[in-house]
């Protein structure tokens, strides 16, 4: 009974399925939509190259001239800054205690040197040349001339403590804004480069985009081409660009796309543009899709009818 109805319906919903599994594969996969449209260029020819944002005057990273425990930090993300404004200070207690002594030495090399120059005008005035030998007199003399190097000496150390105590407290290089707080009160700051900045800090009044122009491409850009950037994820925002300047020396590639197409071992070109932040309000560190007009193709074809225009 089973072989005779129930084997031949199995058979027969097999070949059925399979059917239709062949018909869905068969179907075309209907390509998903971006997650953004890609900018519309009105250039027939271009440049594409990405572009980083930074700040006008670079990003600067603060260091610090004395390394120690950070006593306080005077600035906030965003925060606004005079060239000279406090950033943040070290611990100076130790430093204050050592310029109390140098200050001490100071006075004791000052009231050294007060009592000398008494004895040698004592010397000096007496009447009788008997009473006082030259040699006598020029030792207190040369006492006096040891004791003013002394004076000097002390007070030099005693500025240097000063100098000392001022770097503790690290100020803005320049007026701009804070990008960056990465040291808190408590925390070791050391000397020297680090791998995390301090504090990032930049002139953000006009912002500069760093473009990357790969070197196969190098030889058909010129300065004087207009250039536009937009705000990857949206191509409805835009801004048109200056020409600022040419980086001297050709790079290795870092900023990468994500291609599976992009090369990794190219070399590029990079060439500074800038916007006025109210034009395109960005960050620092923003990515942005730069087209630069290229009329290269043109010039050739003109070049091309000049040419035969001559023959």
């Amino acid at each position: 009974m089973v072989r005779k109805y129930v084997l031949p319906v199995l058979a027969v919903l097999g070949v059925i399925l399979a059917i239709w599994t062949v018909k869905q594969g068969a179907k075309p996969v209907i390509p998903a939509k971006p997650v953004a449209e890609p900018p519309k260029v009105a250039f027939a020819n271009k440049i594409s190259g990405a572009g980083i944002v930074e700040a006008s005057t670079r990003n600067i990273s603060i260091g610090t001239h004395i390394p120690g425990i950070v006593a306080r930090v005077h600035v906030k993300v965003a925060q606004r800054v005079k060239a000279g404004d406090p950033l943040f200070s070290i611990d100076d207690r130790a430093r204050r205690a050592d310029l109390t002594v140098r200050e001490a030495k100071v006075l004791e090399a000052g009231a050294n040197l007060e009592d000398l120059k008494a004895q040698l005008m004592i010397a000096e005035n007496v009447k009788d040349s008997r009473a006082i030998s030259i040699d006598d007199l020029n030792k207190r003399r040369y006492a006096v001339q040891a004791a003013e190097a002394r004076l000097s000496n002390a007070r030099a150390e005693a500025n240097a403590a000063r100098v000392d105590i001022d770097l503790l407290t690290v100020r803005s290089p320049i007026t701009g804004e804070i990008l960056q707080v990465n040291i808190r009160p408590g925390e070791y700051a050391p000397g020297g480069a680090t791998a995390q900045p301090l504090i990032l800090i930049g002139n953000l009044d006009r912002l500069h985009v760093r473009v990357d122009i790969d070197e196969n491409d190098a030889w058909r850009f010129a300065k004087e081409l207009p250039a536009v950037a937009y705000i990857r994820g949206n191509s409805d925002l835009r801004v048109g660009l200056r020409f600022e300047y040419v980086e001297q020396y050709v790079i290795p590639k870092r900023s990468l796309t994500g291609e599976s197409t992009e090369r990794v071992d190219t070399r590029v070109m990079q060439v500074v543009y800038s916007f006025d932040r109210k034009e395109l309000d960005v960050i620092p560190g923003q990515l942005m899709d730069v087209f630069i007009d290229d009329r290269s193709s043109q010039a050739s074809t003109s070049q091309k009818h000049s040419q035969e225009e001559k023959k």
